[in-house]
């Protein structure tokens, strides 16, 4: 659509010149004072309005004033004869977007201004848009659930969001801990502020350390430049660690003197930097018994849980799995349109029956699964994943037993190696995805493909 543009200017002369010269680009009106020009403002909305500062009966930084007191204010650019870096700073007060003196203007400058407007104009709604988009996302009412556990958990959330604490989320993979973390950053006074998301398992101990503090050009074999590590650019926001158990010693040495005195250096530089950075950190990993096990520092540990929240599997509340397999079942309808409008009741059954073990995200996936290949307008059992729908202790033909129901005797070492048998089937040898479902790490699940002799798989 052509941006619409309003010239005041109380000479004929220049209000028809600039017509002439700007009608090409935009859809021009003219008005020849403030009086008039106020009256078609109100009646209908301009992008652009481009008004002389010396008009009849009411000069033109008066008439921006009014202006940007409507519902959709149009950008406005006052002209003037009389330029001076007072009534510059006096028009940007008054709400002017621009200044420009008459005597020195130029239309390809004018056009040039107008458009630099006109997108930052544009930029700013589309940020507006995409903030709703942010607030309707992770809101609260992004996170379902109306068990007592998770009533627990939005109570804390709603508590601590609004303040600099530090936050440990701790639960089993799936459980919807990254989820909660930007809920948390949306609610916070940061919200319009970054947030970074950091996944400390997926990195090297040398890699992470750099990717977290930056490094100066030359630091290291390869450091070809410098770069901001992700506490710089998370500079008035918060920073997301996931998979805090897997830092090294060295790295707990670093995040704990940040979380003490908020400095930390670039990697290869002795310059000490200071970063306003809120942090939330998380972890599938029972860090008490880490410290008792003496791979994880006592003191970092306190430092991070100022404010712990542990987020319950889902087999703990089952009275939420129909309230998430209905939102989830709505999401990917819309996305593969699909007129798919509910469950069986024998389908819901075998839903609030499993155990979950890769939680949350493990039944996101399977919803996803059953309304591909959705039939009809309800999901059925035999549209649901094999290895949720088949009773327990009842493998499919071909396929490892669950090592949730391993016999007696079994040890842990040959229930995992069952469990990691059964995720790569289920995922045609994905090894991302198999990692995913069984909620590790890619690093750790081909480090225990190495130690049970699966690399074959």
């Amino acid at each position: 659509m052509t941006p619409t543009l309003l010239i005041v200017d109380d000479e004929k002369t220049t209000r028809e010149g600039l017509r002439a010269a700007l009608e090409d680009r935009y859809d021009v009106y003219l008005a020849e004072d403030a009086r008039s020009a106020m009256e078609m403002l109100e009646k209908e909305h301009f992008d652009v309005l481009l008004t002389d500062f010396r008009l009849p009966s009411e000069d033109g930084m008066k008439l921006i004033a009014r202006a940007k007191s409507l519902s959709k204010p149009p950008i406005c650019i006052l002209m003037t004869a009389y330029g001076s870096e007072e009534l510059a700073v006096e028009a940007m007060k008054r709400g002017a977007d621009d200044y420009i003196a008459k005597g020195r203007l130029q239309i390809d400058e004018l056009e040039m201004r107008i458009a630099r407007a006109l997108r930052q104009q544009n930029l700013e709604v589309e940020n507006v848009a995409l903030r709703q988009q942010l607030d309707a996302k992770f809101g609260m009412e992004g996170v379902v659930g109306e068990s007592a556990a998770m009533r627990e958990v939005f109570e804390v959330v709603q508590q601590v969001a609004p303040t600099r604490a530090t936050v440990l989320l701790q639960g089993e993979s799936g459980t919807g801990k990254e989820l909660i973390a930007k809920v948390i950053h949306q609610l916070s006074p940061r919200a319009r502020q970054p947030m970074v998301t950091v996944h400390c398992a997926a990195l090297t101990p040398t890699l992470l350390e750099s990717e977290l503090f930056g490094h100066e050009k030359g630091a290291f074999t390869g450091a070809y430049e410098r770069r901001i590590g992700r506490f710089e650019q998370a500079q008035g926001g918060t920073l997301f660690l996931d998979e805090i158990g897997e830092i090294d010693a060295t790295l707990q040495i670093k995040l704990l003197r940040f979380l003490g005195e908020r400095t930390f250096e670039r990697v290869g530089s002795n310059k000490t930097l200071t970063a306003d950075v809120r942090l939330i950190a998380a972890t599938n990993k029972n860090l008490a018994e880490m410290v008792k096990a003496g791979t994880f520092r006592e003191d970092l540990f306190f430092r991070l849980r100022v404010v712990e929240i542990w987020l319950p599997p889902l087999r703990e509340r089952r009275e939420d799995i129909p309230l998430l397999a209905g939102a989830f079942l709505a999401e990917f309808a819309r996305e593969n349109g699909k007129a798919v409008k509910g469950f069986t009741s024998e389908a819901m059954e075998i839903l609030t029956r499993h155990d979950w073990p890769g939680n949350v995200r493990e039944l996101r996936t399977a919803i996803e699964h059953a309304v591909v290949l959705c039939r009809g307008d309800k999901i059925t059992a035999r549209d649901l994943p094999a290895s949720v729908r088949n009773p327990a202790g009842e493998a499919p033909a071909g396929r490892t037993p669950d090592a949730r129901t391993a016999p007696a005797g079994m040890t842990v070492q040959e229930a995992e190696k069952r469990l990691i048998i059964r995720a790569l089937q289920d995922t045609h040898g994905n090894r991302t995805q198999a990692a995913k479902l069984l909620g590790m790490s890619r690093r750790t699940l081909y480090r225990k493909l190495g130690e049970y002799q699966l690399e074959s798989l």
